[in-house]
């Protein structure tokens, strides 16, 4: 079982790479730089992560992580506006969707574990939705409008005005707060 210490310096690490890919890129994502960002030495990096993939898994998983707690907030508030609410994240949501994405895109060699938790998170919203609409095609329009409000956010793009933001939950069909 991790110990308090353990599991907060894989946090640290994690942050450090999370860091590093949004802040320099993929290019620049070395261990020996996360384990100097994190000021954790090189073996206790090893410990925690033998390989760039293993940080890329272990960002995934956090992406996993805010996926089961909106989904579990979707409970109470309903799918369709947690999922359209949730699209527009804040900035540390949207630096961990960014890391993951540029990682994937980047050329560094991940797993399919890796690739099947971000599966995973995308298909969780996928069908949520499905189960919560009635018409197959507006749960996918309203999964294509989070999307498309998430890339932007991730991309740093400014947001729709709060009321635009309204205006199209409206028109998506979505019940008002």
């Amino acid at each position: 079982m991790a110990t308090r210490r353990s599991e907060a310096t894989r946090a640290r690490l994690l942050d450090a790479a999370k860091q590093i890919l949004v802040e320099r890129g993929a290019g620049q994502l070395t261990l020996d730089a996360v384990a100097e960002l994190a000021e954790v030495s090189k073996g206790g990096l090893l410990y925690h992560f033998p390989s760039k993939s293993a940080l890329i898994e272990g960002l995934a998983e956090r992406l996993r992580e805010f996926t089961a707690a909106n989904v579990e907030r979707a409970a109470q508030d309903g799918v369709v506006r947690t999922f359209l609410e949730t699209s527009l994240p804040g900035s540390v949501e949207a630096e961990h969707y960014w890391a993951v994405f540029s990682a994937l895109r980047s050329g560094i060699e991940v797993s399919r574990q890796t690739r099947d938790l971000v599966q995973e998170v995308f298909s969780v919203w996928s069908d949520a939705l499905r189960a919560e609409v009635d018409d197959p095609v507006q749960a996918d329009i309203i999964r294509l409008v989070g999307d498309g409000l998430y890339l932007g956010a991730v991309l740093g793009l400014d947001p729709l005005e709060p009321q635009a933001v309204e205006r199209v939950f409206t028109r998506l069909g979505v019940p008002a707060h």
